[in-house]
């Protein structure tokens, strides 16, 4: 590499300022190779690079298809459980119902004796409502209507007469 000298030696003008009296000294070749070993430094670093993204790249591969193995392997494991867990559900779920089914039962039992037992306690006062309504009705009628004057059977009626109503 070249020393600092050589390296401030670039800057300097190739001649005085002015009318050009000379061919300036091409110096490509020292600037060539001066940076010959940085830059193939450079490539070293640059290839370098590229195979750890190719690594990195390969790893991430690998790592997504792990992934992709572990999920399908649960969803396999959530589908193959999906079925018990729906007859778990409504296992419970019938059981729940069964026994809302039998406290609806047994309150409609109770509601039912109690209802028995109210219209065997109020059937014999009710009963006796009725006859005696029955009994002021047929005592408010007379025993045997009056016969119209037009009537040919004197107020029987065909009833009486043919055993049909009228």
């Amino acid at each position: 590499m070249a020393g600092f000298r050589d390296f401030l030696a670039r800057f300097r003008p190739a001649g005085a300022p002015g009318a050009v009296t000379g061919i300036p000294a091409d110096r490509s070749e020292e600037v060539t190779a001066e940076l010959q070993r940085p830059l193939s430094q450079l490539d070293a670093a640059a290839a370098e690079a590229r195979a750890v993204r190719e690594a990195a790249a390969a790893e991430a591969e690998r790592i997504r298809s792990r992934g992709r193995q572990r999920a399908e392997g649960i969803t396999e494991r959530a589908r193959a459980e999906a079925g018990r867990v729906r007859r778990e559900a409504a296992d419970a779920a019938r059981a729940a119902a069964a026994v809302h089914a039998a406290e609806a039962a047994a309150a409609g039992e109770r509601d039912a004796a109690l209802t028995r037992r109210r219209a065997q306690e109020r059937l014999p006062a009710l009963a006796d409502r009725v006859v005696a309504d029955v009994l002021r009705d047929i005592a408010a009628y007379p025993a045997r209507p009056p016969a119209p004057a037009d009537d040919p059977d004197g107020g029987r009626g065909r009833w009486e007469r043919d055993g049909s109503p009228e």
